[in-house]
This record gives structure tokens, sequence and C-alpha cells, in this order.
């Protein structure tokens, strides 16, 4: 399940990143403080006239759990079958849990450990973030190098049968519980797909889940910065293999400018989304939370020191960019630090906090809503992009046999005889036919993959006039 998690204890950079650079949120918290005993104080003196009505709704409380043991005990002795109680108390937390929103659930210990392993990084699976929608299973985003990434699965995708069973009505843990197995064992899925009439099965072998958070290459004179999840790995591999990638491309002077491919990433940590942005960004508000108490309210600043020293940024999304993803992308955008480029992200705007409770369980519960430096919300409505741009199937390759290849004309270069160009010297004619190269691969890119390709044309010309500056 996708989720924007806020752990249980914050690291000592987060916690430098959540005082901001002036500390001002450490005033902000003293203000705080006192604005509540001030409030308090009056709000004290007005809750003798009411006091009959809150020992009203306190009586109905207890009435009601009153029922709810009633229906409990009926239940264990009366029903058809021996029930077991365990399993009838957990189901009632997580019914509790999951009429409050999607994301919100009981974790047993087996699935609260299985939490803490996805977020450090590796997990069996099929490797896919799924939220429900519906009643059905709803795909947020494979995740790049895994079974689910190779059998074609897309975000948006619903599915409603696993090997054969229905999915409809079970909750979001059930349905994960259907889809988990050994590793090496054989699922299928029947997948319902916009677009196309009629469902249709996948078959995924479940493997073992090594997720790389951040992937670096040299495409050009860009550096491409692949970010596919926010766990406890992402800043250190984001560090690394940007300093990597600049040195392989010969130092920053080098570098035309960055994108961050944030397309298909389900989120994660907020701590991490935080450090991801802080990196791009050399002060200003990040992100800001708040939950039902305004004094529980966060707001989270950059701090001096951006990794790609001011080059152009475009950032790609698309509705599998969810959560942790969004933050970035928001950050970015609201700060004119890069061009948002993509389809509309998938729009979740809160944030889980995990609460560890007895016997090694936990409950997910959503505690705040995230809001953008500009202090929009994207619940619902997702990160819209600064430059829409669909992308753009691929032929298969039974149709690229089919096409029939441009004719290629002759040139004077063909001719016999021809006349040499004396005005290029051998330097001039390599560059020449560099600069070919890079256009046949520019095309290349737009049959691959045309969201990039269009992402480091617009940074081309974003580096071009930064220089002109």
């Amino acid at each position: 399940m996708t989720g924007l998690l806020h752990p249980p204890s914050v690291d000592k950079r987060h916690r430098r990143i959540m005082s901001g650079k002036d500390g001002r949120a450490t005033r902000n918290l003293l203000l705080a403080g006192a604005i509540g005993l001030i409030t308090g104080t009056v709000f004290a003196t007005q809750i003798s006239a009411p006091l009959g009505a809150q020992e009203n709704d306190t009586a109905e409380v207890y009435r009601q759990l009153d029922l709810f043991g009633d229906i409990f005990e009926r239940v264990r002795s009366q029903y058809v079958e021996e029930v077991d109680e365990a399993e009838l108390i957990e189901a009632a937390i997580n019914g509790m849990l999951t009429s409050l929103d999607p994301h919100s659930s009981y974790l047993p210990p087996e699935a609260f450990d299985d939490m803490r392993v996805q977020t450090s990084g590796e997990f069996g699976g099929l490797g896919i973030e799924v939220t429900q929608e519906d009643g059905f299973v709803k795909v947020v985003s494979p995740i790049d190098d895994t079974p689910a990434a190779a059998a074609g699965m897309q975000a948006n995708d619903l599915i409603t049968h696993v090997d054969g069973e229905s999915m409809l009505g079970l909750t979001l843990r059930e349905a994960v519980e259907m889809m988990r197995g050994p590793v090496g064992s054989e699922i299928t899925i029947t997948v319902l797909r916009e677009g196309i009439e009629e469902p249709f099965d996948v078959t995924i072998v479940r493997d073992t889940i090594q997720i790389t958070a951040v992937r670096t290459r040299v495409e050009g004179d860009a550096v491409v910065v692949r970010i596919t999840t926010f766990n406890d790995q992402t800043y250190d591999n984001l560090e690394q293999g940007i300093a990597e990638a600049v040195a392989e491309a010969g130092g920053l002077d080098a570098v035309s400018g960055f994108v961050i491919d944030l397309r298909n990433n389900p989120g994660g940590l907020l701590s991490q989304a935080i450090q991801v942005s802080d990196a791009f960004l050399d002060a200003g508000e990040i992100v800001s939370t708040r939950g039902r108490d305004p004094a529980d309210s966060e707001r989270y600043n950059a701090e001096e020191g951006d990794l790609t020293d001011g080059k152009p940024i475009v950032v790609l999304i698309n509705g599998g960019s969810a959560s942790a993803s969004e933050i970035v992308a928001g950050a970015l955008q609201d700060h004119r630090r890069g061009i948002v480029v993509g389809t509309k992200s998938f729009g979740k705007g809160s944030v889980q906090s995990i609460m560890p409770l007895s016997e090694d369980s936990a409950i997910r519960l959503t505690t705040s809503r995230y809001y953008t430096p500009s202090g929009r919300s994207i619940q619902a409505l997702g990160v819209a992009p600064d430059i829409m741009v669909p992308q753009q199937p691929r032929a298969d390759e039974a149709d690229a046999a089919e096409e029939v290849e441009t004719p290629r004309f002759r040139s004077e270069d063909d001719l016999r005889g021809r006349l040499d160009n004396d005005s290029l010297t051998e330097d001039e004619r390599r560059q020449l036919e560099a600069e070919e190269a890079m256009v046949r691969e520019a095309a290349q890119r737009r049959a691959d993959d045309y969201q990039l390709a269009y992402a480091l044309d617009l940074l081309r010309g974003l580096a071009a006039l930064q220089n002109q500056d």
C-alpha cells in the first residue's frame, strides 16, 4: 500500500531540517505553546455551561462500547461455527481504521515487520504499490526492475481477481495477503485497464524485490536522476549517484542540467522527501503538515546547499507519482526551481504516522495533510505539470517489422569525385559527426521514451538560456 510515512523516530539531519536555517520553527513552537496556555484559560471559563452535554457524549461512547461487547459475545458463543476470538478483534480494529480513509490500517506483527523491511529497501513479492478504489485493488505504480514491471503492469490498473478468486469486498491487507507467496511461485492476476474493453490475465513469478532507490546516468551533457522510492537509502543514494554522474560527465561545468524522474514513484518516508527536496534548494519552505490540532502543525525548511549548483532542472511525473514524490515535485515547482513535465500525479496529500503497539503490532493512522510551499493541498487533485506531455505508446516489434523504412536520398557526399570541404578542421569535422550522432540518439530516445526525450530537449533549451544570462 502506498503511503507517506512519518516514522516514530526522526534522524539528526531531519531534526535540523525541521528547525530551519534561522530557528524560526523553534520560535513558532514556543509561540504556539504560549497561545495554547492563553486559549486554554479562556476555554476553561467557557466549558462549565455545556459540561452536561460532554457527560452525555461520554455516556454514549460507553453505551456503544457495551454494544460492541454484547455483539462480540453473541458472535463468539452463537455463530454457526467456532470462531477465532483474536481474529474477530483484529478484524474489528482494522474495520474501524479502514473506515476512516484508504491509508489507515492495523498492522499486525507480520505486516508491521513487512513495512519495516520495505522501507529498508529489500523484500519479497511482485513489485507493485497498491491502494484501494471502489472495492478493487488499484495499482499506484509498478516498481522498476521487478516482476510486475517486467510483466507490463501499469499505474491505474485495477486488479479484480487473483488466481481466479475475486478481490471484491476484501480489505486492502487481505488483498495484499492473497498476492503474497513464496519466491519463485507463480500468480495469475486479472486486470482491468482503461482503454481496453475486456479484462485480461497477467502471470507473474514472485521474486525477491531489491530496490535501488536512485539510479543516475549521463545522457549527452545531461544527468538523468531516476528516483524509484523514498526509503531509508534514498538521500544517500541520491548524493552518491549525482556525484558519480557529474564526475563521469567531466564535472559540473560540463553538465547542462538534470532530469529528476519521479514517474511511477509511489512515495515513502516523509523525512526522505524533505531531504531530497532540500538537495536542490538553497532556502525556503519545502512542505508543511497540518493535523487536527493546529499546535501539531510543522513547517520544514531547506538549508543552504544545492547538489546541482543551480543547474536547470526538469522534473518528470505521471499518474503513478504519489505522496513523497509529489512533495518533491510540488516544492521544486513552487520555488520555480524546476519545470514539471508529464501528466498529473496521483494526488495523495496525507501523512500517515506509524504508531507501534504492544506485541510488535502497530497502526498506520492518517494524522495530517501536507501542503506545498505555496500553501496548496494536492489531496485528490495531484500536481499538475507545467507542461503536459502524455507518454506516446511504443510500437511493438511486429508493427516495427511491418513499417516501411524511409528511403535514404543520395547527397553530395555520395557522389564520386565530389570536392572536399576545405573550410573544416579535423576537430570541427569530429564535432559535427558527434552532433549528428546526438541527433540520431535523440530520435531513437523519442521512440523509446517520449517523455524523457521531451524533458532532455527542454533541458538543453533551459541551459542555453541560462548561458546567455
